[in-house]
């Protein structure tokens, strides 16, 4: 997500904010802030986020 720039939730309408949010894998979990609905909590998971932490985590997990 670009800085500055807002993120809207499409389906209520208003500005998602960046909140805490438990991501789980294979019995594992890990928080990280990304930007959040404030009123349904639909998220929105930017690509670096994705192809990055995320996608290290998985690796890491499978390997054991």
């Amino acid at each position: 997500m670009e800085s500055g720039k807002k993120m809207m939730c499409e389906k209520c309408q208003v500005e998602m904010i960046p909140l805490e949010v438990t991501f789980r894998y294979l019995e594992r979990s890990f928080r990280h802030p990304i930007p959040r609905c404030p009123c349904c909590g639909q998220v929105y998971i930017p690509e670096e986020l994705a192809k990055g932490q995320i996608r290290k985590v998985e690796a890491a997990l499978e390997e054991k």
